[in-house]
C-alpha cells in the first residue's frame, strides 16, 4: 500500500511543557469519581449487579486481530505501529454512554473500546506486568466538553437522572431526534442533541470511530480513528435500525451481522503539527490533519454477544487508556482525569460484584463462551 508523503507537514515532537493542569485538577477528579460512583451505585442498587458508571451497556463484545501495515512511513511507524506486520489478538466492546441500562430507543452516542493483547514495549509504572494496549473510541472526532471541569459539570446531571424517568427518556430522545434531523438537513450537525439522546437510530456497525482526546504517539502526538472497509461494513453507515419494542434491538443487529459476516476496520492515526489549531488541553476541537492508515481490525464469523462473553468481557475485563505501552500515553485534561476515574470504577465493579478484573494475556476463554 502507498502512503501519501510529499505533502504531509511535520508533526511536531511531543514536549512535557505542552501539558497544562487545568486549575483544580485533582478537585475535579474527585467531583468526576463521585459522579461515576454515583451512577453505578445506583444501577447496583436498581439491578443487584456492579456495572460501568458510563458506557455500561454492551451491544457486541467481538474477538478479533489487528496487524501493522508494512511500509509505514517513519514519522508513523512508532510504538505498538513500529512492528511491520505484526499482528495480535484483540477484544472489541461496542456500547452506548449511558451508565444506567436504558432502552435502546433512548438513542445515545456510541462507543468502541479496543484491548489489544501481548502488545510488545516499555510499560507505565501502573502497568507493569500487563501486556495489553486499549484504546478508547466514540463515534465522533471531538469531545462533548473541551476539559475535564466542564465536562464534569454535564456527568453531574447525568448522574442525577440515573434510573429516573425512562418513559420520559424516551420520549425526549425521539424529540432530540426530529430536531437533529432539520440540523442535519441544513447541512450540519449537533453533538449536543446527539448526546442528550439525538443520536440516528442507525446501525452501530456502521460508524467511524475516534479517540477524541489525544495520546503519545511515539515521538509525537495523536489522535486515532476507527473506519470501515469491507464492503458489508461500508453498506451498514447510516443504515437504519427498527428500535420499535426492541429495548436491546441494537446488540441483536450486531449479533445478526457477525454470525455472517467477516469485518474489517482501518486503524488510522492523525498527527498534531500545530498546537493552535490542533490543541492538546481542549478535546472539543476538530484537528485539521490527514488521517493515515497504520493498521487494520478485522474479526471473522462468531456469536456477537452471550451471556458467558458479557461475564468474561463486561464483567471480567476493564478498557482503559491508561492501560498502554509509554509510547502511547493518553495526553491532555480529558485523559488525566481518565487515569483515576477508569480505576475506581473498575474496583467497585469488583468488590460489588465479587468477581476479579484481570488483564488478559491470551483469549482461550472466549472459546467457551462464543
Amino acid at each position: 500500500m502507498d502512503f501519501p508523503t510529499r505533502h504531509l507537514t511535520q508533526p511536531l515532537p511531543y514536549d512535557l511543557s505542552y501539558e497544562v493542569a487545568e486549575e483544580g485538577e485533582a478537585d475535579t477528579i474527585a467531583a468526576l469519581t463521585a459522579s461515576i460512583h454515583s451512577i453505578a451505585t445506583t444501577v447496583d442498587e436498581d439491578t443487584g449487579h456492579a456495572r460501568r458508571g458510563v458506557h455500561a451497556k454492551s451491544h457486541g463484545l467481538l474477538r478479533g486481530e489487528l496487524r501493522v501495515l508494512p511500509n509505514l512511513p517513519p514519522d508513523y511507524a512508532q510504538g505498538l505501529f513500529s512492528h511491520p506486520g505484526g499482528a495480535w489478538p484483540a477484544v472489541l466492546r461496542l456500547s452506548t454512554t449511558p451508565g444506567d441500562l436504558l432502552d435502546d430507543k433512548v438513542s445515545t452516542p456510541r462507543g468502541m473500546a479496543i484491548k489489544i493483547i501481548g502488545v510488545p514495549g516499555v510499560r507505565l509504572a501502573d502497568g507493569v506486568g500487563d501486556a495489553t494496549q486499549d484504546f478508547v473510541m466514540v463515534n465522533g472526532p471531538t469531545f462533548l466538553a473541551p476539559t475535564a471541569r466542564q465536562f464534569q459539570g454535564s456527568l453531574k446531571l447525568l448522574a442525577a437522572t440515573t434510573d429516573k424517568a425512562p418513559s420520559l427518556k424516551k420520549a425526549l430522545s425521539a424529540a432530540l431526534r426530529g430536531v437533529e434531523k432539520v440540523v442535519e438537513a441544513v447541512g450540519a450537525e449537533s453533538s449536543t442533541l446527539k448526546g442528550l439522546g439525538g443520536h440516528p437510530e442507525t446501525h452501530i456497525l456502521g460508524e467511524t470511530f475516534f479517540t477524541a482526546a489525544p495520546i503519545l504517539y511515539g515521538r509525537y502526538m495523536a489522535k486515532l480513528s476507527l473506519a470501515p472497509v469491507s464492503p458489508e461494513l461500508l453498506a451498514l453507515k447510516d443504515q437504519p435500525v427498527d428500535l420499535d419494542n426492541k429495548p436491546n434491538g441494537l446488540r441483536a443487529a450486531v449479533v445478526d451481522f457477525v454470525t455472517e459476516h467477516s469485518a474489517e476496520w482501518e486503524l488510522r492515526v492523525q498527527l498534531c503539527t500545530d498546537l493552535a489549531s490542533m490543541p492538546i488541553e481542549d478535546a472539543s476541537v476538530e484537528w485539521q490533519a490527514p488521517w493515515i492508515a497504520v493498521a487494520r481490525l478485522r474479526t471473522v464469523p462468531q456469536a456477537g454477544w452471550t451471556h458467558g462473553l458479557s461475564v468474561l468481557v463486561d464483567d471480567g475485563m476493564q478498557f482503559n487508556p491508561w492501560h498502554c505501552i509509554a509510547a502511547h500515553r493518553p495526553i491532555g485534561s480529558i485523559m488525566r482525569v481518565r487515569r483515576a476515574v477508569y480505576a475506581a470504577s473498575a474496583r467497585f465493579r469488583a468488590e460489588r460484584n465479587g468477581a476479579p478484573i484481570a488483564e488478559p494475556r491470551d483469549l482461550d476463554q472466549w472459546r467457551e463462551h462464543g
